[in-house]
């Protein structure tokens, strides 16, 4: 299954046929992704599920009617066993930021944590789940494809948050600050904590 989210309404792409009883549940052939879009943006359902026997060909169909934007950032730990944050746009976040050509996305997603966060000495320890979320850039929905990774880090120095990427503040929350901060999260990275 597949889980895409559009202003935090998250979209469900299956090939479980026994979800039919769940609210919002469609049959991929008899709805459009545009109607879709409308009905999440539209906040007045929590969830929808879109319907298909086979789901890469779901996923490919899915994803042709967007323009795709890879990005790729880090949930990095702290010696004390806190996570690294950042706030910006009134949310907390974690660091992640568009994969430049050539790029390997290893790469990218320490890069972007230490441009983002102002942090060295990073380690990535393994490869999270990927996140899915629909924006709109240019008049044109985009679908983001976030390819995540678990670092650690025994930096000690201080975190400067990269402003003019709209960062106002980088913290390290340790787990009932955690707890806080996915009340003002998006649905992807509360994802990542579940």
């Amino acid at each position: 299954m597949y889980t895409i989210f559009i202003e935090d309404i998250p979209i469900y792409l299956t090939e479980n046929i026994e979800l039919s009883t769940k609210k919002n549940f469609y049959l991929k052939d008899e709805i459009t992704i545009e109607y879709l879009l409308k009905l999440a943006k539209s906040k007045t359902i929590e969830s929808i599920y879109l319907y298909h026997n086979d789901l890469k060909k779901l996923w490919k169909e899915f994803k042709w009617f967007f323009k795709i934007e890879k990005a790729a950032g880090g949930k990095v730990q702290n010696e004390n066993g806190e996570i690294l944050f950042i706030y910006r746009f009134e949310k907390w976040d974690l660091p992640k930021g568009k994969i430049e050509n050539g790029e390997k996305k290893r790469e990218a997603a320490i890069r972007e944590v230490e441009e983002e966060c102002g942090i060295s000495k990073l380690e990535i320890i393994k490869k999270l789940p990927k996140t899915y979320h629909i924006f709109q850039r240019k008049g044109r929905e985009t679908l983001k494809i976030t390819y995540w990774y678990a670092m650690k880090t025994n930096y000690k120095g201080e975190l400067i948050p990269q402003v003019e990427e709209g960062i106002t503040n980088v913290v390290f929350k340790n787990k009932n600050e955690i707890s806080e901060a996915m009340e003002n999260t998006y649905g992807n990275i509360q994802l990542l904590f579940n």
